[in-house]
């Protein structure tokens, strides 16, 4: 197909989202019958018929769950139909590196509040509730964050780790953990971008690179292996979980794994049960080496543009403004996949609070929205997967305050996203109560 052969220019074009996105859209506009099976090109479609949508409501937001929920007492769930792991973002403390590249005292919160409504009905700034602007270096907070977790029915996080060529930024908190008698189990993904200026993943005026090669993977592996050590570690088959962020970006991914697994192997940690995330590429895992992809919405997902469909915009509003309710719609018909590869919802995005006036908002989730979402995903799980310790489903994200992605209880809805969370399990649970999720079954059918 055409969009095959030029899949690798495309991929090196020095072009933000937006931008690769508006030329996406216009190269379907004129060139329909070179794409037409080209997994965009659906979405294509599709946003035209929203657009009909959102014209209808005048531009109008939808009704939106707006009730604050307030805070259960309750037991963790057991035998849960599938582990739901969240992406846990640590930068939630002072470094000397943000120190210097950002101004004294630069956390996340920084930018969380720097966010203004676009629009009326906006949703910023997103506050926090009744963790507020905590600090990862006192120790209560994660002993909270992880009795939230557990009993709303997470059942781990994925801290991203942050490595750069034999130096390792905000491990800090990971390491408490590991100090820690937290029991809720965890894993690493490694973000494995340069560190810019800009937060869309492209490298304008870098702050720190990396420098892959064959001596930092072994360097690398060598350095996260107490964590993989550690028996709250999340093990699939009995092999510890490790993701890369953005595999396409070493200079040989499969050499890469090859050497991780030999190396595991070597020290007696066992073989990795290895998975990117779909972030930027959606090739197999195997082209890479993997075992597995995840999905990662909202990128790489195709979202609905309805910018111009929005009234009342800021006039100097140069960002886009998505469709986030497609995503519900879409999770009730999933569609097959010939390797294997986890489901992720997220409650919501919005980073505006990292790109003033030229955020990638996605307007429409609500709490009853991303519970039918995550309904459906384990329910696609239960159905294609029957290794119980193979039945992942992610979340985006724990704590992503300046994206609007997190299930921290925030000033507007309190508890809703974490309540939503624990309901979307225990009706999945009624419907097909079965092995708990966690035991292992080595003779377990693949997709």
């Amino acid at each position: 197909m055409a969009f095959n052969l030029l899949r690798p220019i495309w991929r090196l074009l020095p072009l933000d989202i937006s931008t690769r996105q508006r030329l996406q859209r216009g190269l379907f506009r004129v060139l329909p019958f070179l794409f037409r099976k080209h997994p965009g090109f659906k979405a294509f479609v599709q946003a035209r018929q929203r657009g009909e949508l959102w014209r209808g409501r005048g531009g109008a937001l939808p009704e939106q769950d707006v009730q604050a929920v307030p805070l259960i007492d309750a037991e963790p769930l057991v035998s849960p139909p599938a582990r739901l792991i969240a992406f846990y973002l640590p930068q939630f403390h002072p470094i000397p590196e943000n120190d210097a590249w950002w101004g004294r005292g630069f956390t996340e919160w920084t930018n969380v509040v720097r966010g203004r409504p676009q629009f009326p009905g906006h949703y910023q700034p997103h506050l926090p509730g009744e963790l507020g602007f905590y600090d990862l270096r006192v120790p209560e907070v994660m002993a909270r964050q992880v009795e939230l977790a557990k009993g709303y029915g997470i059942g781990g996080f994925a801290f991203y780790c942050y490595w750069f060529a034999g130096k390792s930024l905000l491990e800090r908190p990971l390491e408490a953990y590991l100090d820690s008698s937290l029991d809720l189990p965890f894993c690493l993904c490694w973000a494995n971008e340069n560190w810019s200026r800009r937060w869309d993943g492209r490298d304008q005026e870098i702050l720190i690179a990396q420098a892959h090669s064959p001596e930092d993977d072994l360097a690398f592996i060598a350095r996260i292996s107490k964590y993989l050590r550690d028996p709250r570690y999340i093990r699939v088959g009995g092999r510890p979980l490790l993701m890369v962020y953005r595999p396409a970006l070493l200079p040989n991914p499969s050499e890469t794994a090859k050497r991780w697994r030999l190396w595991c192997q070597q020290q007696g940690i066992g073989d990795l049960y290895l998975a990117y995330t779909q972030s930027f590429e959606s090739e197999p895992p195997a082209a890479y080496g993997f075992d597995a992809a995840v999905e990662f919405p909202p990128n790489n997902s195709h979202p609905v543009d309805i910018t111009k469909h929005i009234q009342g915009r800021d006039s100097r509003f140069a960002g886009t403004i998505y469709d986030w309710s497609i995503y519900p719609e879409r999770s009730r018909h999933y569609e097959g996949c010939d390797y294997r590869r986890f489901r992720c919802v997220n409650p919501s995005w919005d980073n505006e609070a990292r790109r003033p006036g030229r955020g990638a908002i996605f307007l429409g989730s609500t709490p009853s929205g991303y519970r039918e979402w995550l309904e459906n995903a384990i329910r696609d799980s239960q159905a294609r997967i029957a290794d119980p310790s193979e039945r992942l489903v992610f979340v985006n994200a724990w704590n992503e305050w300046a994206e609007g992605a997190h299930l921290e209880p925030d000033q507007k809805y309190g508890y809703a996203y974490l309540q939503a969370t624990r309901d979307a399990l225990m009706r999945t649970q009624l419907e097909s109560p079965e092995t708990p999720v966690g035991a292992e079954n080595p003779d377990a059918a693949a997709d």
